[in-house]
């Protein structure tokens, strides 16, 4: 809205009015705004949660502390959505396919989580929605997201090439000088850090290339389904998943203003993406609502995400990724969230095997999703492979030991970028 005001109040020559046009003002506009209505409505809306009795439903798992947390008000994915959509409204370039796609990303996901905290408070039901209805709702999202890629004449790049200067044989990044559809994408540790999924699909001769976007729209369905799940599942202690996610978000605006500077992605030797630095703007409201958030979510917590956070965040982390074509670094850099997947998917199973084999089922850790591993005792009856730690870690030293690990994974997936 202020983006389009500020384009009119242009032609009458009102001072500052050109602000709008640069990235990083309404970067640090989108930032402040996020910041400042999830303080303010946060407040408004644990008060609201609280009077409707809006409490989270807690199974007893002999966990330090985790009976206290029975009855905090939880939804309070709320405050996250709200805040990021209000700011990208009024700064956001709403003409920018790539916003679009976020905005769409954010309310869909939004609505799925939603409706499976609802039915978990309305009907006391832990399981909530089923979760077939999530995955299909995941995979309806990442069809949106790979088809829109593929047919919209808005989303393309321009492909780096090194050039060698024949003379000093100094090597210089140059781009294509037209923009193009392509399949490709950023991966570490190759040449020009560019890997084709067309390539993969050479096999299909003269359909090679809708061979490559076939595969690229499945790849896009399991990162969205794969990240949306690992955030839910880390969302279990006290500002894990919004403190982690704030520095994977961190981390993806600095790339997606990186690749939609063609100066700054010569010096990184990657992809141009043109009009794809608009990303800066909506990554920024959604660093500002998780800071805010976490104003509340932090121990002991005032308010749970629930799902409405937790999945509407790992799917917008997992969307940002593939629209600046850096899906292939999730692994790195949203490592936490995979780990706490592959956790719970190796215990099932290992206990389901053992079980076959010897008629008792037994773990590999004391408990999953991961982080709760370290909060139960070891020796402690358990029949796990890993006792260790043999003390409970507290919730907080968990939580921020998990940020720190955080900020060590993307601070790699920056060095991968100049590895080759």
């Amino acid at each position: 809205m202020f983006y389009y005001l500020a384009d009119l109040l242009r032609d009458y020559n009102i001072p500052g009015a050109g602000l709008m046009d640069y990235i990083t003002f309404r970067s640090g506009a989108a930032l402040m705004l996020s910041l400042f209505i999830a303080l303010v409505i946060g407040r408004r809306i644990i008060d609201r949660l609280q009077l409707m009795q809006v409490g989270e439903i807690v199974r007893d798992l002999g966990l330090e502390g985790q009976m206290s947390k029975k009855g905090t008000p939880t939804m309070g994915g709320i405050i996250i959505i709200i805040s990021i959509l209000v700011p990208c409204l009024l700064v956001g370039k709403l003409s920018n396919i790539y916003m679009i796609l976020m905005l769409i990303a954010t309310i869909w996901l939004g609505t799925l989580g939603f409706l499976d905290d609802y039915i978990k408070v309305a009907r006391k039901d832990k399981e909530g929605l089923k979760g077939k209805f999530k995955i299909v709702g995941q995979v309806g999202l990442g069809l949106i997201v790979g088809l829109t890629m593929y047919l919209s004449p808005d989303i393309v790049i321009r492909e780096n090439r090194e050039v060698e200067n024949v003379v000093n044989h100094e090597v210089v990044i140059t781009y294509e000088k037209d923009n193009v559809k392509s399949t490709q994408t950023t991966i570490p540790f190759v040449k020009n850090n560019n890997f084709d999924y067309a390539s993969l699909t050479s096999w299909m001769g003269d359909y090679a290339q809708i061979g490559g976007w076939i595969l690229f729209i499945i790849v896009t369905i399991l990162v969205v389904t794969a990240t949306s799940n690992g955030a839910n599942l880390t969302d279990g202690l006290d500002g894990l998943a919004t403190g982690t996610s704030a520095i994977i978000g961190i981390a993806l605006a600095i790339m997606a203003y990186l690749g939609g500077n063609i100066i700054y992605s010569s010096y990184l030797n990657i992809m141009y993406i043109p009009g794809s630095e608009e990303l800066v703007v909506y990554m920024a409201a959604f660093i500002g609502a998780l800071i805010g958030f976490l104003w509340y979510n932090a121990f002991p917590a005032q308010v749970f995400m629930g799902d409405t956070g937790s999945l509407t965040i790992g799917g917008i982390i997992a969307v940002f990724a593939i629209l600046i074509h850096k899906e292939l670094l999730i692994p790195i850099l949203c490592a936490i969230f995979f780990v706490e997947d592959l956790s719970v998917m190796a215990q099932v199973g290992y206990f389901k095997y053992t079980k076959r084999r010897t008629g008792e089922g037994k773990r590999i850790f004391k408990m999953t999703p991961l982080h709760h591993h370290f909060q139960k005792p070891g020796n402690s009856g358990i029949d796990a492979l890993i006792q260790k730690p043999f003390n409970p870690v507290p919730e907080s030293k968990i939580v921020i030991r998990f940020w720190i690990i955080g900020i060590f994974l993307a601070a790699i997936t920056f060095v991968t970028l100049k590895i080759r």
